[in-house]
């Protein structure tokens, strides 16, 4: 059993009184009850992060209460050994019955676990592929791609991802035959097809085989002459962290990606990221500093390239979103309302995943506002899509506004959303 914080205990008392306010004035601009107050400042009862980020707001505590409510946090991911584009071979095994897998292995993996005695093929020699082909096989994995990613906004990662490596395979292969112009296309979209399996993977929950991916995508994108995925792949491992609820490591690598020699998306993106990292630490200000700097560095991207773009391709003002997001961790729930209600208006309806990813979201900040029964009126849409897309990540959020409803479970809407609400937060998503 954790044991409870009289640290916290202490110093949420001790901020309290300077500010002149009773248990049952705190009580009611943090929406817990005078007695669960009492018991955390008492030292009974252990504080959770949300009561940390909204005592912290209340008193204007600049991230000192969120620092002693989140003490414990978890170390940064390692960071993956950089690889060669042809640097093993992969294995996927497809079930009938719906469990998949997936395993790179050396070539002496290979022949050691019996693969030879598999259906096998391949391509008809060694010889040049044609200008044809391979522009060919560019135009046509382009228009894939966004199709794919289309498609990855309403059904769970498992179906799409056999799809995806097998087409990261193609163009890396088919690379190996063209001319050098061509090869540097085939590999920066390989690259990008790499870095969206890591993204879906990391859905699933498997953080070690999402930073895989993500290597494998800047080891592609580095044999086809492009250095700079390698920032975003820092922007990718601080997403690791900051489901984590680690604010330090994720503010480390998100400044780490803000190299000036970085294309300004992903600058920008890092920034965000930046950002949401800040809000975790309960710093306002850095945040909107921050937040400044991503909406600057977005606004002036402009590369020229004909390849899709890295990040999301389905928030029309992307830091507007974010800065609804970093509110809710800041403590401010009301005003992440107000800025969620807005974004999310002018997401389509058709891109479930991020309508579900930041609904959640904005039904947690109206359960921190107190708004109960309209927080489960949010709710209650969204069920449906988190059952078909299958969050690992949007989970997190999801038991986060679980954990607020269950305090008021006396209403009668938090009584009947509970059977199913309960049912999406355990279920696996592998």
């Amino acid at each position: 059993m954790p044991q409870p914080s009289t640290e916290f205990g202490e110093e949420l008392r001790k901020r309290r009184l300077e500010a002149g306010l009773s248990l049952t004035a705190l009580s009611g601009a943090v929406h817990y009850s005078k007695g669960q107050l009492s018991k955390v400042e008492r030292g009974i009862k252990t504080p959770s992060r949300d009561l940390g980020r909204l005592c912290d707001a209340a008193l204007g505590a600049d991230g000192a209460l969120i620092a002693l409510a989140t003490k414990g946090a978890s170390d940064v991911p390692a960071e993956p050994a950089p690889g060669h584009v042809d640097e093993e071979d992969w294995i996927m095994q497809l079930s009938p019955d719906g469990p998949n897998r997936f395993q790179p292995l050396g070539r002496r993996g290979v022949v050691s676990a019996g693969v030879a005695s598999l259906m096998t093929w391949r391509s008809n020699g060694p010889g040049p592929a044609s200008p044809a082909s391979g522009a060919g096989m560019l135009e046509a994995s382009r228009s894939l791609f966004t199709h794919y990613r289309r498609i990855g906004q309403t059904v769970e990662p498992g179906l799409l991802l056999p799809v995806l490596i097998a087409q990261t395979h193609t163009l890396r292969e088919l690379s190996a035959h063209t001319d050098t112009g061509t090869r540097q296309r085939l590999l920066a979209l390989g690259s990008r097809y790499a870095e969206y399996v890591g993204w879906l993977v990391q859905e699933t929950g498997d953080e070690r085989a999402a930073l895989w991916w993500t290597q494998r995508a800047v080891d592609l994108a580095a044999a086809g002459g492009d250095q700079a995925l390698a920032g975003y792949a820092l922007v990718r491992r601080a997403l690791v962290t900051l489901y984590r609820d680690d604010a330090e490591q994720t503010i480390a690598l998100a400044r780490r990606a803000q190299s000036g020699t970085l294309p300004p998306r992903i600058r920008g993106l890092a920034a965000q990221r930046e950002a949401q990292g800040h809000a975790l630490a309960g710093d306002l200000r850095a945040c909107l500093r921050a937040l400044e700097r991503a909406r600057a560095l977005l606004a002036a991207q402009d590369d020229g390239s004909d390849e899709p773009v890295i990040g999301t391709m389905h928030l029309p003002d992307p830091v507007s979103m974010v800065t609804g997001w970093c509110l809710v961790d800041l403590g401010r729930p009301k005003e992440a309302c107000e800025e969620l209600d807005q974004q999310l208006a002018l997401v389509d309806r058709d891109a479930v995943r991020t309508q579900v990813r930041y609904g959640v979201r904005r039904a947690l900040a109206y359960a921190c506002a107190g708004e109960i029964y309209h927080a489960c009126a949010l709710t209650r849409p969204l069920l449906d899509g988190m059952a078909s897309v299958r969050s690992a990540t949007v989970t997190t959020d999801l038991q986060r506004l679980a954990r607020v409803l269950t305090r008021h479970s006396d209403h009668s809407s938090v009584r009947q959303l509970g059977p199913r609400l309960g049912t999406l937060t355990r279920s696996s998503t592998s």
